[in-house]
């Protein structure tokens, strides 16, 4: 048995006497410093500790117990039962050398320089950053990415970038953690971008977050988080943006949430051809004399475009209050003096347009009540239904149809009948999206003037898009078979982009053993924290040949090449960020926000591979499984040995195919070659993550917890694949002007 301890050397002339760790074994000795230095007095003999009032001891102390562990295991815990002093001191060494790179480094470091532009992007619902890392790695002609924000609402994600991006990659790239639904935040958005034109925005609203107005079954906080993402590029207006959601948002309600998607980003308006349209709609009143209001409340609704912000409220009221105005001069012709002041029909039409001319406070209600909801889990109980139904009455389009009805139940004679539907009318311009006005205004139009309004239109629309596209990461060189649609925005004075080239052929994916194979030495309730060799001769003997035939040498994205190239596993461990980042330092680990704060970081040199401590039934069930080939033939067998489970999956990955598509929970997959789930780090390598990319905090978590955190197998199972998002920035690079 090794003992491992401490010591002080000589002190130097300022009085710091060098650390050294100290390891005795079989009456041998082995020395090594650890590259810290403290004055004498400062250290505990007693305790091997730096004494706790000394300058940085809380750091010094988590830097001693973790290389005394990783000590203790190499020697005590470790599979191998015989090193050499060499073999243990270059080991040993590794983990020093990390910690002395990153120790007392300047976070922002210069980077290498390159010729050529720079453009900059903004990261919305950034999670662990797989648009970031992807964007980062991307380069052409000399054409790269600045990365100016990121935002998400969870501090693991900001916990996570900031690690990543300021402390190992020396950016100056900020986060803001903050709800996109807040009123104040476009604001702090902006003001960290520092003053910097953005030109790319990137992110994935969730895919609850879209709905057909009137059609909601149910409330939650990510209602209405697409609508907020689009209002983000109204104001920033970048030269292209990229919406990310899962497949399934194009048949969602028979295709009518695709199309509403599209329509409210054709409503995305070049304000300059604001004054121009509005003067085309005014000539329209020439040939529709009987239809004046409404050609002024297209106008106004139109011009409600240039405003943001506490101006676009101000305006917003005007346009309601003209209409009340137009209301009350005709409330005498449809009405007595006392059914105006007394009737509810009367007070509900009144009443309506007090509540939508106050819409900014009714939207911060609603949004303060969906956060109490969903804080205090309201759903599938007596309260659930209540609540659905206010925020429901609340909404403006609601608020439109009980005005609707409250005319309707008045039996206007036929001379007012007009005016009264006008009314109504305008009211539902107040709501309606640019891309319905334009169809409103063509109605009015004759033949010669709905050429005009086509050539306005093309001019007013300040993004070009067709329809989305749907990329399956493994065309990209990811080893994963999931399918993302993709809304690519295009500013019009931008080249159009349609889609996005796979950088791969179908024969030349990526296979789930490529991207694992080098980290298969590692069992159940285990954790690794240095790469081991893998002898694959040895695991699989007669299968061997074919094993080893499925590496294959490949550019970064994925491509086969014979010189120069590298196998998946070996880019993984490489890393595929560009030549601006040779100054990074080595990853670390952090368990939080304070212990980053503190100094407490953990330098190992493989990370997140820590495997689940499964009980003997769950490994037997999972061994059968795995030998069954799949859950469904599995289940006769698991029956049989009683041990049948209530879960509706279990993957089976197959080494030489793309694995399924990667989610948040470990337990859903089954390692090809061993009855356990997937540890952080192969989900990571799935996703295409470089295994420098750490992810922090917690690894995982469970019930209630998984609403209000994000775990490390969250982060990654929510996160873009960064080489199927290099792919989408290269093709920027390729067109943006």
């Amino acid at each position: 048995m090794a003992t491992i301890n401490f010591y002080l050397d000589k002190s130097n002339k300022k009085g710091f006497s060098p650390i050294h760790l100290r390891i005795n074994c079989n009456s041998e000795q082995i020395k090594l410093s650890t590259g810290e230095k403290i004055k004498r007095q400062d250290f505990d003999k007693e305790t091997q500790t730096v004494k706790q009032n000394s300058e940085r001891s809380t750091e010094i102390n988590h830097y001693l117990n973790y290389l005394k562990e990783r000590a203790d295991e190499l020697l005590n815990n470790s599979y191998k039962k015989s090193y050499t002093n060499n073999e243990i001191k270059t080991k040993l060494h590794g983990f020093v050398k990390a910690y002395k790179e990153n120790h007392n480094v300047n976070i922002v470091r210069e980077q290498i320089p390159l010729y050529g532009k720079p453009f900059t992007f903004v990261d919305l619902f950034a999670g662990a950053g797989g648009f970031s890392e992807g964007f980062l790695q991307a380069e052409h002609n000399n054409k790269f990415f600045d990365f100016l924000v990121a935002n998400d609402i969870n501090d693991n994600s900001e916990l996570t970038h900031i690690v990543r991006y300021n402390h190992q990659l020396g950016l100056d790239a900020d986060f803001l953690c903050q709800d996109i639904t807040e009123p104040d935040f476009l604001d702090n958005l902006i003001s960290k971008t520092k003053g910097k034109k953005v030109d790319v925005v990137c992110g994935g609203p969730p895919c609850q977050s879209f709905s057909l107005a009137g059609k909601r079954k149910k409330f939650d906080k990510k209602d209405d988080l697409f609508a907020h993402y689009l209002g983000v590029i109204k104001v920033l207006q970048p030269k292209y943006f990229i919406m990310e959601n899962v497949k399934g948002i194009l048949t969602k309600e028979k295709g009518k949430i695709k199309e509403l998607i599209l329509k409210e980003i054709n409503s995305i308006v070049d304000i300059k051809e604001i004054p121009r349209l509005a003067s085309f709609i005014k000539s329209l009143k020439t040939t529709n004399t009987d239809n004046g209001f409404l050609l002024d409340c297209l106008i106004k609704r139109i011009e409600i475009e240039q405003f943001t912000d506490s101006k676009i409220e101000e305006v917003k009221e005007v346009y309601i209050r003209t209409i009340d105005a137009k209301f009350r001069k005709l409330t005498p012709d449809i009405v007595d003096y006392k059914t105006s002041k007394t009737d509810e029909r009367i007070s509900t039409i009144r009443h309506g347009f007090n509540i939508l001319a106050r819409s900014k406070e009714w939207e911060k209600l609603k949004r303060d009540i969906i956060r109490e909801k969903d804080f205090c889990n309201i759903d599938n109980d007596f309260f659930v239904d209540s609540f659905t139904q206010f925020l429901t009455d609340i909404d403006s389009n609601e608020i439109i149809n009980k005005v609707e009805e409250a005319f309707d139940g008045l039996n206007v004679v036929k001379d007012f009948k007009k005016s009264c539907d006008d009314i109504i009318q305008a009211l539902k311009i107040y709501v309606l999206n640019i891309d319905d006005c334009l169809t409103m205004i063509r109605a009015y139009c004759d033949k010669e003037q709905s050429n005009e309004l086509d050539t306005i239109i093309s001019d007013i629309r300040l993004y070009k898009i067709e329809a989305p596209f749907v990329a399956n990461s493994s065309n990209y060189g990811v080893p994963q078979n999931r399918e993302r649609v993709l809304f690519i925005g295009c500013r019009k004075d931008q080249k159009f982009i349609s889609e996005i080239p796979a950088t791969v052929k179908e024969e030349e994916k990526v296979s789930v053993f490529e991207a694992l194979y080098d980290l298969d030495f590692i069992g159940n309730n285990q954790e690794a924290h240095q790469y081991q060799s893998v002898d694959i001769s040895k695991q699989y003997n007669v299968t061997a040949k074919k094993m080893k035939g499925l590496i294959k040498a490949r550019s970064i994205d994925g491509k086969l090449i014979k010189t120069k190239g590298k196998t998946f596993a070996e880019w993984s461990k490489r890393g595929r960020l560009n030549g601006r980042f040779e100054k990074a330092t080595k990853p670390f680990y952090v368990k939080s926000e304070l212990a980053l704060n503190n100094g407490e970081k953990v330098y190992d040199l493989l990370h997140n591979h820590k495997t689940s401590n499964q009980g003997e039934d769950v490994i037997k069930r999972l061994d059968i499984i795995l030998k069954e080939g799949n859950y469904k033939k599995a289940q006769n067998k698991l029956n049989e040995c009683g041990l049948s489970s209530n879960k509706r999956n279990y993957n089976v990955l197959k080494p030489e195919n793309q694995s399924p598509t990667v989610m948040t929970i470990p337990d859903d997959y089954i390692h090809y070659n061993s009855p356990r789930a997937l540890t952080v780090r192969e989900m990571a390598r799935l996703q295409s993550f470089d295994d420098s990319f750490v992810f922090q905090g917690k690894r995982s978590t469970g019930g209630n917890n998984r609403k209000t955190e994000l775990p490390q197998y969250t982060l990654v199972g929510n996160a873009v694949p960064p080489l199927m998002a290099r792919a989408v920035a290269i093709e920027i690079l390729k067109h943006i002007k």
